[in-house]
């Protein structure tokens, strides 16, 4: 399964547009983003644009919460979300709170989060940590997501 890591995208809408052209492009089966979407109006678009699955989490900058669960459908949940995709188990949150510990558990084959605005891609203990950096590109001047394949287990960094 190819999956695209997405997060930090801040209501910029000429990179959510972009994103979702990649995406549709690359053959990938789902999107999860780690939080920080910022608006209702922003979500509406990205799902407006997706051919494929999308998952969420909140960040810690989305505030109108209720907008964005009924823009988005209920595809948007608090973090941290547990998840079994393709019989592989995930931790997704925002806010790289345990990231480290939750890799060392040995409970989860991905930890992916944001909030950083910083590319982390690494392997600790047979866990795969993701932090695609930013989409909105406000902070490094650079707009990236990362595409996971779950069958290879390989993790590769795009910039838009």
């Amino acid at each position: 399964m190819k999956i695209a890591v997405v997060s930090d995208s801040h209501d910029n809408l000429e990179k959510i547009r972009k994103f979702a052209e990649a995406v549709n492009t690359e053959g990938i089966d789902l999107v999860i983003h780690c939080g920080d979407f910022i608006s209702p109006f922003s979500i509406k678009l990205l799902l407006s644009k997706l051919r494929c699955d999308f998952l969420g989490v909140f960040g810690n900058n989305d505030g109108e919460i209720a907008g964005l669960i009924s823009a988005s459908g209920g595809l948007i949940e608090k973090p941290p979300a547990l998840k079994t995709i393709d019989n592989k188990k995930f931790a997704i949150m925002h806010e790289p709170l345990f990231v480290e510990s939750l890799a060392k558990s040995g409970d989860f084959d991905y930890v992916l989060y944001g909030h950083t605005h910083e590319i982390d891609i690494r392997a600790v203990n047979n866990c795969q940590i993701i932090n695609p950096g930013e989409l909105c590109g406000y902070l490094t001047g650079k707009s990236t997501f990362a595409i996971l394949d779950t069958l290879q287990n390989t993790v590769e960094v795009r910039e838009i």
